[in-house]
């Protein structure tokens, strides 16, 4: 029988929904302060959350629609990187502002996966920067194992080569771990990397199409707060939260 020993949560759009009102607002103040007129709306960077990277997104940006202002070829990548530098600045003080609340059951259930002795670890293409903010931070009480973030692997999601190196650094095999994601993305990476995954979804993600994830919720669920739909699979006494120990069952099934 296999043995679920460790759970890998994405960090965007899972663990504190930051996409909307972090990162797309981050931007919009940084194009402000760099002199351009652009600004993103909601719908705009939900196309623009296809392509998986800040730096990616803002380079497509200026190959297709074009910035505002003309920006040199040759000066783009600088341009990109400086403006990204600034917008993490940005986002890192919209989290620790607390201006960006943790979604709902997301701290419940890390604590259970601890609870159970499983490994915790954060998969994300997100700056590390970021990254430190959320687990060193706001969850400072959640004992990490491995938190891989920004350019530490060359392939983005969907790409399974965070999961993997993952995988590798803790010496764990595939269906040893499930992966905790909400987008069609992250679902794929995690899929290809040969773990189980939970899909969380949010008002970004609810449309993509993540039928690949095992099972589907909108969101963890709080015994106190809000509760969960349930959208694809079946947890035995399913009641609006999503329980470590019912997932460690299912997919050890």
């Amino acid at each position: 029988m296999t043995e679920i020993k460790a759970v890998f949560f994405d960090q965007d759009g899972v663990i504190i929904d930051t996409e909307r009102d972090g990162h797309r607002v981050s931007f919009n103040m940084t194009f402000k302060e760099f002199g351009f007129t652009d600004e993103w709306s909601v719908d705009y960077y939900h196309e623009l959350l296809q392509i998986a990277g800040g730096k990616e997104r803002m380079k497509h940006h200026a190959q297709t629609k074009g910035f505002s202002k003309p920006i040199p070829a040759e000066e783009l990548d600088e341009l990109v990187k400086a403006m990204h530098k600034r917008k993490t600045a940005l986002f890192v003080e919209l989290i620790e502002s607390g201006q960006l609340p943790l979604r709902p059951g997301i701290h419940r259930f890390m604590k259970e996966a601890m609870d159970a002795g499983l490994k915790i670890a954060v998969c994300t293409t997100s700056n590390e920067q970021a990254a430190k903010a959320i687990t060193e931070k706001i969850l400072h009480d959640i004992k990490f194992e491995l938190v891989l973030a920004g350019d530490v692997v060359k392939n983005k999601k969907p790409d399974p080569e965070i999961y993997n190196l993952a995988l590798s650094k803790l010496g764990l095999k595939p269906d040893e771990v499930f992966v905790v994601e909400d987008s069609k993305n992250g679902v794929k990476a995690g899929k290809a990397a040969g773990a189980k995954v939970i899909v969380t979804t949010n008002s970004y993600t609810e449309k993509e199409d993540v039928s690949m994830g095992d099972i589907i919720v909108t969101c963890l669920g709080d015994p106190d707060g809000q509760k969960a739909e349930l959208r694809k699979g079946d947890l035995p006494g399913f009641d609006g939260i999503v329980h470590v120990k019912q997932l460690v069952e299912k997919f050890c099934e």
